[in-house]
């Protein structure tokens, strides 16, 4: 079942939470809606559920206009940060509370509840606790279960919302995984909200980067990291290592530090954006770059060694991170407190009040220009 949000916008007393919202969400696809707090994701979730109402536009299941549609005619399942689960229910009573409630036409026989409530609990896993009650679950644990209920009147979509946010570290990348996995196996659409980059990237199929009431950009998470449309989403997503200044004589200057700019016009201010992969570094400045820092830090923990650095002779609003494989660590060995230089290799130009950067690739001008030589 697809879902079209068509140019929805909601206030709350004098604050916008939302503003002409239009999206599409593919039918069988997982979708994160992501950002910052106050972005309006939450608020978008809650109306496309039916649990707020819009101050205008419409909400459409498949071409079919719900925005007038009650909650419980909309057969969405809804999982809440916090479980809200029924203390006073057991594991099998609460998987069965939807299914319960249904009206009395659509209401399965019991004997058919108990036998999905024991799919369901098959499902995620947890036969063997479907006499608990919440009180006696891990955090988890309590997420499957609210899941399965969702999933219980088996509903033409599922909306998530802040799925994994009360849970630590590792049990949430678990039950990404286990979620996505069951996704993979059911196919229906899903919705959900998060603040984390890496589980919107990890886990979605498309993402949805919104602030303050408005969509920023939209697209699979591996062209969204790749291609950042604005200034926003290149600082929300991910670390980026900037460098501000003016261009002169096609080179981005700001104090000792500087980088060649091929093309780009002279007596503009301008930044300069790079991901850690997409930068390396040595001893010396670079032919196309002199970017000085001094290491601040390293970490050898992960798939890479992770190096922050301060500038030296020119200014950053925050650390610069750079990444480095561990057997070019052992190498080279860098230690705190030593000088090295950035040497870019892809960068993302923003010049004066553009909206979207330009793309500049060092490492094919080089290549380009050795090959003429």
């Amino acid at each position: 079942m697809s879902i079209t949000i068509d140019q929805i916008s909601k206030t709350f007393g004098r604050f916008q939470a939302l503003k002409d919202v239009s999206l599409e969400i593919p039918e069988g696809k997982l979708t994160a809606l992501l950002g910052p707090s106050g972005s309006g994701k939450t608020t978008l979730l809650r109306i496309i559920a039916g649990l707020e109402s819009s101050d205008s536009g419409r909400i459409l299941f498949g071409g079919d206009d719900v925005s007038n549609l009650h909650v419980r005619d909309r057969n969405i399942g809804f999982v809440f940060q916090h479980y809200a689960l029924f203390r006073h229910l057991t594991v099998a009573e609460n998987i069965a509370f939807g299914l319960e409630s249904l009206p009395r036409k659509q209401r399965p026989t019991k004997s058919e509840i108990r036998q999905r409530v024991a799919k369901l609990l098959e499902m995620i896993q947890l036969p063997q606790l479907a006499d608990r009650y919440p009180a006696q679950l891990s955090g988890g644990q309590k997420q499957r279960v609210a899941l399965a209920r969702a999933l219980a009147t088996q509903p033409r979509i599922l909306l998530l919302d802040e799925p994994f946010g009360a849970l630590d570290a590792k049990v949430r990348k678990d039950l990404r995984r286990w979620l996505r996995a069951l996704h993979d196996e059911f196919h229906f659409t899903s919705i959900f909200v998060t603040h984390d980059q890496e589980e919107a990237l990890e886990l979605s199929d498309q993402v949805v980067v919104m602030s303050q009431g408005q969509v920023e950009q939209v697209n699979e998470p591996t062209d969204l990291y790749a291609r950042p449309e604005s200034r926003f989403v290149f600082d929300f997503l991910g670390h980026v290592n900037v460098i501000s200044g003016l261009v002169k004589n096609h080179k981005l200057v700001q104090g000792d530090a500087w980088v060649s700019l091929p093309g780009q016009k002279s007596d503009q201010e301008a930044q300069l954006y790079l991901r850690p992969h997409e930068v390396h570094l040595a001893r010396a400045p670079a032919i196309h770059a002199r970017l000085p820092l001094r290491i601040e830090a390293i970490s050898l923990i992960g798939s890479e060694v992770r190096i922050e650095l301060v500038p030296v002779g020119w200014n950053s609003d925050e650390i610069w991170e750079v990444g480095m494989s561990h057997n070019e660590f052992a190498r080279h060995n860098p230690s705190r407190g030593e000088l090295w230089y950035a040497v870019p290799d892809i960068g993302h130009l923003f010049v004066a009040d553009s909206a979207q950067p330009r793309s500049v690739d060092w490492a094919y001008t080089t290549a380009a220009n050795a090959s003429n030589m």
